[in-house]
């Protein structure tokens, strides 16, 4: 009797046990559909943090809003590309641990990436083309439609981010991928966020071996020609192009004058430019160490 006694105590035990994982389950569900009545205040506080998104502490939740509401809708391509922006300012500007800034930008580029191959009009494209999975990929690139181009552009922007913190030999095995993307978004949309393909362009190519130096000038001269108002062209160009080129001189000049421009000049980009400043500022605090 022990034995059976302890037999049906176990019995028990399981059918209250898978009860209550019921419950549970149905509890969450419940708690879904009453989240989604508040999905569009989530969004929303996440959108006021994200237009403070100089200050630290408003990017973080930022991130946390946004992210909740990513995690509910992660088909949303809308809503995963802010996010994915989100991260990678946060990366970018923000965070000071390297590690934890390759975890962002790794985030963000695997979120923007799937915002891509999630999309209706990637999806139409990739079906229609044959061949292996990576060659179906790039050449679903090479005909996106400009749909494709703010998740186009994030992911690049993320991935080449997340591959300057990473060896040489992982930037050479992506280059065809960020080659492919941002030829994609000049040839539709060049001045795309200010010029950004251009921009990662001048970054990029610093970084990868047996590129001629003049190539990475010559993407953040059309950067600058087509959208000087933005902060990022200058800054970038100084801390790729000239600390590459060896030249100090000009490094200075660049990031001195990008501190003395008054970023209230072009209200939508703000804090962009704020936060370009900023950086600017920490690059010159660095300088001695950056031309040894």
């Amino acid at each position: 009797m022990t034995i059976l006694d302890s037999k049906q105590k176990l019995l028990i035990l399981l059918f209250a046990t898978i009860c209550i994982l019921i419950l549970n389950c149905a509890g969450h569900q419940s708690k879904s559909i009453n989240n989604d009545n508040e999905f569009s205040s989530i969004i929303e506080k996440g959108k006021l943090f994200w237009d403070q998104r100089s200050d630290t502490n408003a990017i973080k939740k930022a991130q946390h809003f946004i992210g909740s509401a990513y995690n509910q809708k992660p088909d949303d391509y809308d809503l995963a590309l802010l996010y994915g922006k989100i991260l990678y300012t946060n990366g970018l500007f923000h965070e000071k641990n390297n590690k934890n800034k390759t975890k962002l930008f790794f985030d963000g580029a695997t979120i923007c990436r799937n915002a891509i191959f999630n999309h209706p009009d990637f999806h139409t494209i990739y079906q229609n083309t044959k061949g292996d999975s990576s060659f179906r990929i790039l050449s679903t690139i090479i005909e996106a439609p400009k749909s494709l181009i703010p998740g186009l552009f994030w992911w690049a922007n993320n991935l080449s981010s997340y591959l300057n913190l990473k060896p040489v030999l992982e930037r050479i095995n992506n280059r065809e991928l960020i080659e492919v993307i941002l030829h994609r978004i000049i040839s539709l949309e060049p001045s795309f966020y200010y010029s950004g393909a251009y921009r990662l362009f001048g970054s990029f190519y610093t970084r990868i071996p047996g590129i001629e130096l003049s190539q990475s000038k010559n993407y953040f001269d059309q950067a600058i020609n087509l959208n000087a108002e933005y902060f990022g062209n200058y800054v970038n160009y100084a801390e790729f192009y000239y600390q590459k080129a060896g030249n100090k001189e000009l490094f200075n000049k660049i990031l001195t004058n990008v501190i003395n421009l008054d970023p209230s000049t072009y209200p939508d980009i703000m804090p962009e430019n704020v936060l370009y400043q900023e950086k600017a500022k920490n690059l010159l605090k660095k300088e001695s160490s950056l031309f040894e």
